[in-house]
């Protein structure tokens, strides 16, 4: 396994993500890196997030068309309302009702839940 060295810029995101909670866009994670250092760019975001991805250190995830990442959550699930496009993102602590169906380990999942919501 290569080394990579660490970096002032690496350590401003990686400090940023540790912070984050939820979901974040590599969009997002910029906005706040930008804060501490003007030159850190969205290849350098994307390149950092694809090394975190590659060695399990955050999860990636497709929510509205977007690429979200996660850095504490094995799963992604959230409800689309048809009607107004709104996302609410929501928690499943079980899903043992498809282990039997999988073939194999379950390590993460996403899912989508689309209806209207009640007004």
């Amino acid at each position: 396994m290569t080394k990579t060295r660490q970096t002032r810029q690496k350590e401003i995101l990686n400090k940023e993500i540790k912070k984050l909670n939820k979901f974040f866009s590599a969009e997002e994670l910029l906005e706040k890196t930008q804060k501490f250092d003007k030159k850190i760019s969205i290849a350098t975001v994307y390149r950092h997030l694809k090394k975190l991805r590659e060695t399990n250190q955050i999860y990636p995830y497709s929510c509205a068309g977007k690429n979200v990442y996660s850095n504490n959550s094995k799963s992604h699930c959230h409800f689309k309302c048809l009607k107004t496009g709104k996302i609410i993102h929501f928690e499943i602590d079980n899903i043992d009702f498809i282990k039997d169906k999988i073939p194999g380990e379950i390590e993460s999942f996403q899912l989508e839940v689309k209806g209207i919501l009640k007004e």
